[in-house]
């Protein structure tokens, strides 16, 4: 079954590239695939409309280890373009498997359309610095980083799961394995959220910033610098690129200047509010609304007034 297939050891992102494979797919009259492995997963993918899912069923639990499945997998179906999740470990898996199949790769595609017999993403690259258009030929892999697109709604599908015992890689071996702590919600799917930069000067201040986020109903996130090297807030807050990336309905931006890594994680909020003392500051040419001000000033005045109309 040639066409375009999907893949990715995160379901919800899986979900999330069903949504432009099968818009590439209805403007060119292929096929979705996808690979899953786990049968529920499986079935989730089918109800979003595709046709095809193959569930590949392994001795083991650790997701690299079907690398050399996934790409022949993706070799037995002929799929001219694989889409993988932008995971640590996907990008692993399209790598190899990308090299197996001697296809082009494109990552962090956070947009991607056809156009003839290629594939046109548009990439960040540099860190965030600059966005590269990008065009590749059949067979094209590219990942695509988590929330770049929506869900589509269930087409209550029912497409063929299929499930296919494979041999794993024997010279991949887990020793061990330690979950990673996350403190708090994951603010990725907050619907408000306050992020706090290097302009907040003292560390105690986060606790008017808190209230504030309060008397709004968000959570606060932050940074890079102040997470990684003031260590006021655990890294699953930091915020950009290779971060957390915000869509929710409001972002303020608390001291931030507005670093185009940063602002590549907030870019897709719908309304972007903007506290800095330094109105030459990167961050309101991304804003919606801007104040220019001491944010110990500005930030219990807004909670007060706030909790005053709340009240």
């Amino acid at each position: 079954m040639a066409g375009i297939w999907v893949f990715s050891e995160d379901i919800n992102l899986a979900k999330e590239i069903v949504t432009p494979a099968k818009e590439m797919a209805k403007q060119a009259g292929k096929t979705v695939g996808a690979i899953a492995l786990d049968a529920a997963g499986a079935k989730e993918l089918a109800a979003l409309g595709a046709e095809k899912v193959i569930v590949l069923q392994g001795s083991d639990t650790w997701v690299e280890a079907y690398e050399k499945a996934i790409a022949e997998t993706i070799r037995e179906e002929g799929a001219e373009i694989v889409l993988i999740g932008g995971t640590s470990r996907g990008k692993y898996i399209a790598a190899k498997a990308a090299a197996r199949l001697d296809a082009g790769l494109l990552t962090d595609a956070v947009k991607i359309v056809l156009e003839g017999d290629k594939l046109v993403a548009d990439r960040l690259v540099y860190g965030g610095l600059a966005v590269t258009t990008e065009e590749l030929a059949f067979p094209a892999f590219a990942t695509i980083p988590a929330r770049s697109y929506e869900i589509m709604a269930s087409e209550d599908g029912h497409g063929d799961v299929i499930v296919k015992e494979v041999t794993l890689d024997p010279k991949l071996t887990v020793v061990d394995t330690v979950k990673a702590q996350q403190q708090g919600v994951d603010i990725s799917k907050a619907d408000r959220v306050i992020g706090v930069g290097r302009g907040v000067e003292k560390q105690e201040d986060l606790v008017m910033i808190q209230a504030f986020a309060d008397a709004i109903e968000a959570e606060v996130g932050c940074t890079r610098p102040i997470c990684e090297e003031m260590k006021w807030m655990p890294i699953d807050r930091y915020i950009g690129i290779s971060g957390q990336i915000i869509k929710g309905s409001l972002y303020v931006a608390v001291g931030t200047s507005g670093q185009i890594q940063h602002v590549a994680g907030i870019r897709d909020s719908k309304v972007i509010v903007a506290i800095n003392t330094n109105e030459k500051e990167p961050i309101f040419a991304a804003a919606d609304y801007g104040i220019v001000g001491n944010y110990e000033e500005i930030v219990p005045a807004l909670t007060e007034a706030i909790q005053r109309a709340k009240a």
